[in-house]
């Protein structure tokens, strides 16, 4: 090279910026294969929590008017009870619908806070989670600290 001359930028082939783009396509579908039994296995459950909550509203417990104070306490506590249950599962589809569009964005997997790799056992027995299992240990930690 001359003095006082700039290098030349060699720009890749356009061949390689195709490998590039088909690598990402191998990978992409290779993530949804790998991940195909999770999502129904989540699509499952998300459409069968939505089809009782169809059947809890269709047929309601009716609050009765009980004689008796003690069954009628039995009975506000039984509502309270599924009431708090219909939250949790509510909060449940959120998630599960959270963890579906994370899949279709290709990101399911990826841990919030490392951005490493969850490992697909984790994932397997909480589909849901967004953390790999040493973030969420560090997470319980700091709760239990503020506590």
């Amino acid at each position: 090279m001359k003095a006082g001359s700039s290098p030349k930028r060699i720009s890749p082939p356009p061949s390689a910026a195709k490998s590039d783009t088909a690598k990402r396509k191998v990978k992409t579908s290779s993530q949804g294969k790998k991940y195909a039994t999770i999502r129904r296995d989540l699509e499952r459950q998300r459409k069968a929590m939505l089809e009782e909550a169809v059947e809890g509203l269709a047929n309601p417990n009716g609050q009765e008017a009980f004689p008796d104070v003690s069954d009628q306490a039995s009975a506000e506590a039984e509502q309270n009870f599924l009431m708090r249950i219909r939250e949790r599962e509510q909060r449940l589809v959120k998630k599960i619908d959270e963890a579906l569009e994370r899949m279709n964005q290709n990101i399911y997997g990826i841990c919030e806070r490392c951005e490493e790799e969850i490992p697909y056992p984790r994932l397997k027995a909480r589909p849901v989670t967004t953390l790999c299992i040493d973030c969420k240990t560090l997470e319980e930690q700091a709760e239990k600290a503020r506590r």
